[in-house]
C-alpha cells in the first residue's frame, strides 16, 4: 500500500505539516486536475510535485531552465534515497539512451530535463513509453515572453501533453504577473486548472532603499552589530572579492562565491556558510537558486538587480524561518546613472548577436552544419580582445543565445593546458636524469601522449597527477620549467564559459530564425529596468504595497516597516535634524559622518535630511566630500 502524502512529507523532509497553499496543491494533484501554483521564494514549491509523485506508481517528468537547479535537486533528492535522473549537458547520446532505459525499466521516480531536451525525438519517444505519473514545469514564467526569463523553448512543454494527455500538469513560479500566470495557462493549454496562490507578501522581511555613496560603509554599518547570516549581492566577480575583501578585514566574516570559481570551490564556499564557519556571502547572482538557509537575516543589494522579479526572488531568501529580516537596496544617483547606460549599452540587437555568433564558429573551427552537442570552453576577455567585442555585450549575447536555444552557456573555471617539445630527444633525457623530482612527470607525460614533438599536444593535469602521485600545481611548475629551460612550449589557458552547441552551425540562418525574440525581449527588459527604477525613486508609497502590486495583488494596509513608511512617521523629527545639521555646518564643513557623531544621531536621518537640504538648495556638496551652506 502506497504511503500517504503526509507520511511522505513526515518521512522524507521531517515535516509534521504542510504551509501555505501546499496541502490544496497536492489534493488538487491528486484528484487528476491540472494546477498553476504561484507560492512566494521560500514557499517550498518542489513539495508541491515530489510528495504526490512519491506518493503514485510512476515517474514524474520536471522541467527546470538552469542545470544548476537540476542538478542541485537531484542530489536533494539522492541523499533522501529517492531515485533521480537528470539529464545535463555534455552526456553523450549513448549515455542519454541508457538514463532514459532507467527511467522505463528502472524504478526511477524523477526525471528532470531542460526544455531543449523535448525537441530531441529520442527524448519524446523514450518519454512517451514511460509510466509517467505527473508532469512538473518549474520556473513556469519561462514561457512567457513577458516574463523576466524568457525561454522560446519553453513554448516546447506542451508537448509532454500531446504524449501524456491524461497526466496532470503542475506549472510552479514565484515571480508572475497577473499577464505572465494568464500566458504559462494558455501556452500549456491548461484552460480548467486549478490556481493557487499564496500572497507573496513577506511579512517578516523590512524592505529598504538606501541612497548611500559610500557603499562599503554602508555594508559594514548594516551587517556590524549583528551575528546573524546575511548575503549581499554583487553585479561582478570582482566586487565579489573586493567587498568580501574588506568585510573580512573589518572583522565581519565572509567568504565570496561566483561562476568563475571551480565546482569543489563553490561546494567548499557554500558549506562554510550553511555551516555558519562565515557570516555574511558575497556573491553574484550565480548563487542562490536550489539554496534554503532558513536563519538568512539580511539581503544586501550593493548595485541594481535588472527587474523586480529578480531583486525579490533574491531578497525573499531571508527569513525563511519566519522570524525578522531586512532587504535592502543600495543606490546613488551614480549608480542609477552607470546602471541605464550600462544596461542599455549591453542590449545585443541582431546584427550584433549574428556576428558574435560568427565569430564564435570561426574561433572554435565548427564547419556549416556542424558542432551540435560538442563542448567548448572560452574565456570571455581573451575572446573579446582579439575580435574587438564589447565584453558585457558579448555575454548578454551568449546568455540570449542559452536562452533561445542555440547553445547552453554555464560559468565555469577550467583550465587547457597544452605543451610541444622543441628540444631534440637527446637535451631532453639529459634534463630528466639532472632532475630527478620533475623527471619522472615528464617521462609520464611522454608515455600518455603521442605527437608531442610534432604537434601542440593538449592533456590533462588531473590524469597525469592520478598517474605520477603529485600534485597538479606540481605538475605545472614541472612544465613551466621545461618553458623557461628552452625544452618546450608550454600554454596554460583559464576558461570561464562552458558552453554546448544545441543546434548545427548554420550562419545568419540560425540568428533569423530568433531575430524577433531578440527585440521583443530587448523591449520588455526595458521596461522591466523602468519598472525596478520607479521602485528605487519611489518616496511616497509603502515598499511592500508597489511590490505586491507589480504582482497583482492588492494589499491594503501600508507595512509600516519600510523606508518610506518610517519616513513618512518622522517627518517632524526630520525639521528638527535640519535646523541642527544647518547650527552645525554654520560652525564649519563636515562630512556626513562628522555630523552623525556630532549630534549622535542616525545614519539614514542624517542622510535623507541632507538630501533634502541639498535639493532645496541650502546646502552644497562639496569635491572633498563635506557639506557647506550655500
Amino acid at each position: 500500500m502506497a504511503a500517504s502524502p503526509e507520511e511522505i512529507l513526515r518521512n522524507y523532509w521531517g515535516f509534521s505539516g504542510y504551509k501555505g497553499s501546499q496541502e490544496r496543491v497536492i489534493r488538487s494533484l491528486q484528484e487528476g486536475n491540472d494546477v498553476l501554483a504561484l507560492l512566494p521564494t521560500g514557499g517550498g514549491k518542489s513539495i508541491c510535485f515530489q510528495v504526490p509523485a512519491l506518493a503514485m506508481e510512476g515517474i514524474c517528468i520536471v522541467v527546470s531552465p538552469l542545470i544548476a537547479l537540476i542538478q542541485d535537486q537531484v542530489q536533494a533528492l539522492k541523499v533522501k534515497g529517492i531515485k533521480a535522473i537528470g539529464l545535463t549537458g555534455g552526456i553523450s547520446q549513448s549515455d542519454v539512451d541508457i538514463l532514459l532505459d532507467n527511467c522505463i525499466h528502472g524504478n526511477y521516480k524523477f526525471l528532470y530535463l531542460s526544455p531543449e531536451r523535448l525537441q530531441q525525438p529520442l527524448v519524446k519517444e523514450r518519454i512517451q513509453q514511460m509510466p509517467v505519473n505527473l508532469i512538473a514545469i518549474d520556473e513556469a514564467h519561462c514561457i512567457s515572453e513577458w516574463g523576466h526569463d524568457f525561454r522560446p523553448a519553453y513554448r516546447q512543454c506542451s508537448v509532454l501533453r500531446e504524449l501524456h494527455p491524461n497526466i496532470p500538469v503542475i506549472a510552479l513560479t514565484a515571480t508572475a504577473t497577473p499577464k505572465v500566470a494568464h500566458d504559462i495557462l494558455l501556452n500549456l493549454n491548461m484552460p480548467q486548472a486549478r490556481v493557487h496562490k499564496d500572497s507573496f507578501n513577506r511579512k517578516n522581511i523590512i524592505f529598504k532603499v538606501a541612497r548611500r555613496q559610500d557603499k562599503d560603509y554602508a555594508v559594514k554599518h548594516i551587517l556590524k552589530n549583528s551575528t546573524k547570516s546575511g548575503i549581499v549581492y554583487v553585479r561582478s566577480r570582482k566586487d565579489a572579492e573586493t567587498v568580501s575583501k574588506t568585510l573580512n578585514v573589518n572583522k565581519i566574516t565572509a567568504t565570496f562565491y561566483h561562476g568563475g570559481l571551480s565546482s569543489l570551490e563553490k561546494k567548499k564556499r557554500l558549506n562554510e556558510w550553511l555551516g555558519n564557519s562565515v557570516r555574511i556571502m558575497v556573491a553574484t547572482n550565480a548563487f542562490g537558486m536550489g539554496v534554503d538557509k532558513p536563519d538568512v537575516a539580511a539581503i544586501i543589494h550593493y548595485q541594481l538587480p535588472d527587474s523586480i522579479e529578480n531583486y525579490y526572488q533574491e531578497a525573499g531568501r531571508a527569513g525563511r524561518n519566519g522570524e525578522q529580516a531586512q532587504a535592502i537596496l543600495l543606490t546613488n544617483d551614480t549608480d542609477i546613472e552607470r546602471a541605464k547606460r550600462q544596461f542599455l549599452d549591453t542590449l545585443p540587437d541582431v546584427p550584433y548577436v549574428k556576428k558574435v555568433y560568427g565569430h564564435l564558429n570561426t574561433y572554435f573551427q565548427i564547419a556549416y552544419n556542424e558542432g551540435i552537442g560538442e563542448d567548448f570552453y572560452v574565456n570571455l576577455n581573451s575572446f573579446c580582445y582579439r575580435y574587438s567585442l564589447n565584453p558585457g555585450k558579448t555575454y548578454a549575447t551568449l546568455k540570449l543565445l542559452d536562452q533561445n536555444g542555440i547553445l547552453s552557456l554555464m560559468e565555469t573555471s577550467k583550465e587547457t593546458n597544452k605543451i610541444q617539445f622543441i628540444a631534440h630527444k637527446e637535451a631532453l633525457f639529459g634534463w630528466i636524469g639532472q632532475h630527478p623530482k620533475m623527471g619522472p612527470i615528464v617521462q609520464v607525460v611522454l608515455r600518455t601522449y603521442g605527437g608531442l614533438f610534432e604537434f601542440e599536444t593538449k592533456i590533462n593535469l588531473s590524469l597525469l597527477s592520478k598517474k605520477t602521485k603529485a600534485s597538479e600545481p606540481f605538475i605545472d611548475q614541472t612544465l613551466k620549467k621545461l618553458e623557461k629551460d628552452g625544452l618546450a612550449r608550454y600554454k596554460s589557458t583559464q576558461h570561464d564559459l562552458h558552453f554546448i552547441y544545441l543546434k548545427p552551425r548554420e550562419d545568419e540562418k540560425t540568428i533569423n530564425t530568433i531575430a524577433p525574440h531578440i527585440e521583443q525581449l530587448n523591449i520588455t527588459k526595458q521596461r522591466k529596468l523602468q519598472s525596478l527604477l520607479n521602485y528605487v525613486d519611489n518616496t511616497q508609497d509603502c515598499r511592500i504595497q508597489l511590490l505586491l502590486h507589480y504582482f497583482g495583488e492588492k494589499e491594503l494596509e501600508a507595512c509600516g516597516k519600510c523606508d518610506v513608511c518610517t519616513a513618512t512617521k518622522s517627518q517632524t523629527a526630520s525639521i528638527q535634524v535640519k535646523e541642527g545639521i544647518l547650527r552645525s555646518l554654520a560652525l564649519g564643513d563636515k562630512t556626513s559622518r562628522e555630523l552623525m557623531k556630532s549630534m549622535n544621531l542616525k545614519e539614514d536621518d542624517v542622510l535623507l535630511s541632507l538630501r533634502e537640504l541639498l535639493e532645496d538648495e541650502e546646502l552644497i556638496l562639496k569635491s572633498n566630500n563635506t557639506y557647506g551652506i550655500k
